[in-house]
């Protein structure tokens, strides 16, 4: 429920006092039980949400309460300490990895939250690389001591192994499992404990006799690592120095910022413990506006390099990073403000489309409430109602200086289902809510299979789809009816192949004249489809490349060997010929089609599939039969690992053969063991399953 308040200006806020951060990590590790305890103690709750009991703030959709996982990025505002913070939940599951994607685009920094007992998991990577792409400097938490197994040198080993990253405590936990008792600070040398099991605050005590050994070492190792990374402190440092905890605090931060240093606490969310020093060091260690780069973009008038700094005595500049569609009001944009003040009834241009579009209202999120707000400073993340050509990706920008930020990538689809309405009357029901969700979700794509006419959906997963379907029901009362999945795969060429193209077409009044030859070459798997030119001189007026690629790269999109789309390809435009009157773009469209088609046909073509990486953790009494199972879908096993009774198997393994997995999985091992997937490369299908696709019968 909206609150209309509106907030103070924020152009009168001190910038050095945000910070735009995100929880991220695997799936379980408690990334919405620590945003649950965070708005907790910071006074943005009363009462503390519980995920088993679906009252979760963060997780605030209906699904995702009944399911106990994230599925849409939920953004909120809290202050701590004066500091104004500006945090959002992600998605842990590997099919809502866009979620993360565009939240990493638009955050300055981010807490990465590990499980004590199983350490890095496969999520965990994944969103270190997104993490690292977008260059945001990191905290990590390590999170549930008080389990069975926890171990909080294990987790800090398994970031540097499996990250290939710089972790330095600058904590210690008192104990582990059920007698982890509080965290000692090494940067001030002070030990906090929790008197009571139900003990949400902590209270200062002195540090255990039995720890003072490894709290003076590993406070050495914490300076030491620290004074690597700053030549003053270094030089201290060398000279056996006392530093002090200012200096220590100033260069770490300073350190972290620059990625050089990724600082690890610890505690355990459920039973609410470290929260307090996690926020505190999210204050001390984590980038504001102003301590990261000034955004860079593109000037759309010459394509030259141009920068906004946060300041808001700069040319108003915000990026769409994410789009809701909310039944009552409509369209719900999300806006990261990175260069001047952002004013509701404000009319912004839009490089994309190319027009204007009116900011109506703008708010600021509590999860699913909403404080309307009159203005928005540099670093503030809000909301705006009105904007009806606004998409993920979009920059919008002051009219008079005009900007191009730098759009968010997403990765490709992997698997697609048809869909069709159960009753021929909610057919229109059912496009308006593929738009709706379309128009959410940057990585659903919609398409009509020509022969059945059919909807086809295609999304990151079995869940990804499976959620899709389930919010049609729920959101907008319509049942379908849904298809098998069907793999996504993709064609490409083994050799290099020419053909010529001609259209020559005579009707009563301007015939129809095009005439171009393309040599089709291989690329390396993951480059996509490139196009240029070799012809000089004047063979061909320069006004037909562009309708030439366009014929190439349409054709491309529906390949000769099963219809699936082409890639890892280059055209080359080698030679053509044109006629005075009877040429044209739309001509020389259809003459570059049928010159990829016939160059296709020599080219040797070959079907490429989706090739998963798959970590399957079971106990090791149920290792032979995870293996067996695994050699029986193609699986391709990379390496075991064993921890305590337990064994971890990677392995890539085709998408195609991963199909009720999760159901065989469970069978075979009584229910005991689970595995994590993610899309890792294309490679060649064999000539067998190549054929059977091919014939449809796959």
């Amino acid at each position: 429920m909206a609150t209309n308040v509106a907030s103070k200006a924020s152009s009168q806020v001190d910038l050095k006092k945000i910070r735009n951060i995100g929880f991220i990590a695997h799936i379980d590790a408690g990334k919405t039980t620590v945003s649950e305890r965070v708005l907790f103690f910071t006074g943005g709750t009363y009462k503390i949400g519980n995920i088993d009991e679906g009252t979760t703030v963060m997780d605030f959709m209906e699904l995702e309460r009944e399911r106990g996982i994230t599925i849409g990025s939920a953004a909120t505002a809290t202050e701590w300490k004066g500091y104004s913070i500006n945090i959002i939940d992600t998605p842990g599951h590997v099919d809502f990895t866009a979620e993360v994607e565009r939240s990493l685009r638009v955050l300055d920094g981010g807490v990465v939250i590990i499980d004590a007992v199983a350490g890095v998991q496969p999520q965990s990577e994944t969103v270190w690389r997104q993490a690292n792409r977008h260059s945001v400097p990191r905290l990590v938490f390590v999170n549930k001591m008080d389990r069975a197994g926890a171990s909080f040198l294990n987790a800090v080993e398994s970031v540097a192994r499996r990250l290939d990253a710089n972790p330095v405590p600058i904590q210690l936990p008192i104990g582990a499992e059920s007698g982890f008792l509080g965290i000692i600070d090494l940067v001030e040398r002070k030990a906090w404990v929790y008197e009571s099991e139900e003990a949400v605050e902590a209270v200062e005590a002195p540090i255990p006799a039995d720890m003072e050994a490894d709290v003076t070492a590993y406070r050495a190792h914490l300076v030491e690592k620290v004074a690597e990374t700053d030549e003053d402190l270094l030089m201290s440092y060398l000279g056996d120095e006392e530093i002090s905890k200012e200096r220590l605090i100033v260069a770490l931060r300073r350190a972290t910022i620059d990625l050089k240093i990724t600082p690890v606490l610890c505690g355990t969310a459920l039973k609410h413990r470290g929260i307090q020093p996690l926020l505190d060091a999210v204050i001390a260690y984590l980038p504001s506006p102003v301590d990261i780069e000034a955004v860079k973009g593109i000037d759309p008038a010459d394509g030259s390099e141009i920068t906004r700094q946060a300041s808001p005595d700069e040319p108003v500049s915000v990026l769409v990073f994410k789009v809701v569609s909310d039944q009552h009001v409509g369209r719900l944009v999300y806006l990261r403000v990175y260069s001047g003040v952002l004013e509701s009834g404000a009319t912004l241009y839009n490089p994309r489309s190319r027009s204007r579009e009116r900011i109506g209202r703008l708010l600021r999120m509590h999860a699913d409430r909403r404080e309307e707000i009159s203005s928005a400073g540099p670093g503030e993340i809000v909301v705006a109602i009105g904007l009806k050509d606004a998409f993920t990706g979009d920059t919008l920008a002051s009219n008079a200086d005009r900007i191009i930020l730098e759009s968010i990538e997403f990765p490709e689809p992997v698997l697609s289902v048809s869909v069709e309405p159960k009753t021929r009357s909610d057919q229109e029901k059912m496009d308006i809510a593929l738009a709706r969700l379309a128009d959410e979700d940057p990585t659903l794509r919609l398409s009509t299979d020509q022969e059945s006419a059919q909807v086809v959906l295609a999304g990151m997963g079995e869940l990804h789809l499976d959620v899709i379907v389930e919010r049609m029901r729920r959101e907008f009362g319509l049942d379908v009816n849904v298809g098998t999945p069907r793999v996504a795969y993709r064609e490409t060429i083994t050799r290099v192949a020419e053909a010529q193209g001609r259209l020559i077409r005579q009707t009563g009044g301007h015939g129809q004249y095009g005439d171009c030859t393309l040599r089709l070459e291989p690329l390396a798997i993951g480059e996509g489809v490139q196009f240029e030119s070799e012809i000089t001189g004047s063979t061909l007026p320069r006004e037909y490349y562009r309708p030439i690629e366009q014929g190439f790269r349409e054709a491309a999109a529906n390949g000769v060997l099963a219809g699936y789309p082409v890639t890892d390809i280059k055209a080359v435009l080698t030679d053509g010929s044109y006629h005075d009157v009877d040429s044209s773009e739309m001509a020389f469209t259809i003459a570059s089609s049928m010159a990829f088609k016939a160059a296709a046909q020599r080219a040797g073509m070959a079907l490429l599939e989706p090739i998963m990486k798959i970590e399957v953790i079971t106990p090791s009494e149920f290792l032979g039969d995870v293996l067996a199972d695994l050699n029986s879908r193609r699986a391709q096993v990379q390496n075991m690992e064993g921890h305590s009774d337990t064994q971890v198997v990677t392995a890539f393994v085709p998408l195609a053969e991963t199909f009720r997995y999760a159901t065989d999985l469970r069978s075979r091992t009584t229910g005991r063991a689970s595995f994590v997937m993610s899309l890792d490369h294309y490679d060649k299908a064999p000539q067998s399953i190549a054929a059977l696709v091919a014939s449809g019968k796959a």
